[in-house]
């Protein structure tokens, strides 16, 4: 198994793919913290896994809650050795539309919740000179087709993936993004029919992902088979477009 005695932490676990995440890692062997607002959404991710998951509400967007989230880590397990980023919101807005509560909602959790977790686990886990973070962005962070929030924080994420690669190489800490086309996920309920054909009409193969299919490359990159793999953007999306 690609992830024995690892201890990981999901964000964004309720649902999705990182429900997907946390079910595949814990098949590899690891331990996994699986972090999300939601409770009863962590319940079911968690159903069925035993120990082997364990259930942990924190809001990415809030230090303090980044933080404490950290501190149960350190205290139960004395290690991190994963960290996925994947914890994301989306809102259907038109550019001269948006709102700019919206806009600072999806900045919030999409790039500053990522930023927030990647700064506490890299701490964590430079004690050790050992860790794999993965950040979940998106295709349209390259095609530009999207609200203007998430296509602005997705791209972020990409650039702060690099700086972290670069800043954390030297505590032994590998970081890449994870640059999924659509998935099928409940985040893709909100968006007009007209928008979601079009995306399939985009993608060569001629479906959506499927969430399995981003966990299975999540468990690579986090895995020690992607050693020498740092600072990478690794597109699962199908063929739609090349980064």
């Amino acid at each position: 198994m690609k992830l024995s005695d690892k201890i990981a932490l999901v964000t964004g676990a309720g649902q999705g793919m990182g429900r997907a995440i946390v079910r595949h890692f814990v098949e590899q062997g690891a331990t996994v913290y699986a972090a999300d607002i939601n409770a009863q959404a962590l319940e079911q991710t968690c159903e069925g896994l035993g120990n082997s998951a364990r259930p942990l509400i924190c809001n990415v967007a809030e230090e303090a809650s980044v933080q404490a989230a950290m501190a149960r880590i350190e205290s139960e397990a004395g290690r991190l050795d994963i960290l996925v980023n994947n914890a994301g919101i989306g809102s259907v807005d038109a550019f001269l539309e948006t709102p700019l509560e919206n806009w600072q909602r999806v900045i919030n959790v999409n790039l500053t919740g990522v930023f927030l977790c990647a700064r506490e686990a890299g701490r964590l886990m430079s004690a050790r000179q050992s860790g794999a973070i993965v950040n979940l962005s998106s295709t349209a962070a390259v095609t530009g087709e999207g609200p203007c929030h998430y296509v602005a924080a997705k791209a972020g994420v990409m650039g702060l993936t690099r700086t972290l690669a670069r800043d954390l190489a030297p505590h032994g800490i590998r970081v890449n993004t994870l640059v999924p086309g659509p998935t099928d996920t409940p985040m893709m309920q909100g968006i007009p029919d007209e928008w979601m054909q079009a995306m399939v009409k985009a993608i060569p193969l001629g479906r959506l992902c499927r969430p399995e299919e981003i966990a299975q490359v999540a468990a690579f990159l986090a895995s020690d088979e992607a050693s020498f793999v740092t600072g990478q953007n690794v597109a699962v999306n199908g063929g739609m477009a090349f980064i």
